[in-house]
């Protein structure tokens, strides 16, 4: 009888050696950033970028914290260089965190997400890591926002903004 190649301990000849002789050094980053909402509250400011296939994919703007920030500054100023647009935090929204590899490392990726609105700036694709920007009216983000932890976020918001607690502080301070 041959040897399984299910879950129960066999494999496939080779696999196992080539995953032994490849440790991936495994490194943290922090990101911040958020859902920029206008004045009105009707919209929101999201970010396309192009994926390794070539797919646009839209999310809420975010990058790194750099040294001396506050996750509060990286969000705000990170929402400026990838959409144009100037903004305060009103809350935080939750904290995302999830894995990949990359440059032969392995990534765990925390995001510190906040709900901002715009005070100023005009909408802009500058930022060379984005392809397009856009200000999209929130009925539409869950429809167009890539990543299921966004989507979760918005709905958050969208809660927040319905009950009037989006100003407040109150809830939603912790992960999401």
């Amino acid at each position: 009888m041959s040897p399984s190649t299910g879950r129960s301990g066999g494999t496939k000849p080779g696999r196992r050696n080539r995953r032994r002789g490849r440790r991936l050094r495994t490194v943290d980053e922090t990101s911040a950033g958020g859902l920029v909402l206008d004045e009105t509250h009707g919209h929101a400011a999201i970010i396309g970028r192009l994926d390794r296939r070539g797919r646009l994919l839209w999310s809420l703007p975010k990058g790194h914290i750099e040294a001396g920030e506050t996750s509060e500054q990286t969000a705000i100023r990170e929402v400026s260089e990838e959409t144009g647009i100037d903004s305060k935090v009103l809350r935080t929204l939750g904290t995302i965190d999830y894995w990949f590899v990359a440059e032969d490392r392995r990534v765990h990726k925390t995001v510190h997400h906040f709900l901002l609105e715009a005070v100023g700036g005009e909408l802009s694709d500058e930022d060379v890591e984005v392809t397009e920007v856009a200000w999209v009216p929130l009925g539409e983000l869950d429809d167009l926002l890539a990543y299921a932890d966004e989507r979760r976020l918005v709905r958050l918001a969208l809660d927040l903004l319905s009950d009037g607690s989006a100003a407040s502080g109150r809830s939603g301070t912790g992960s999401a």
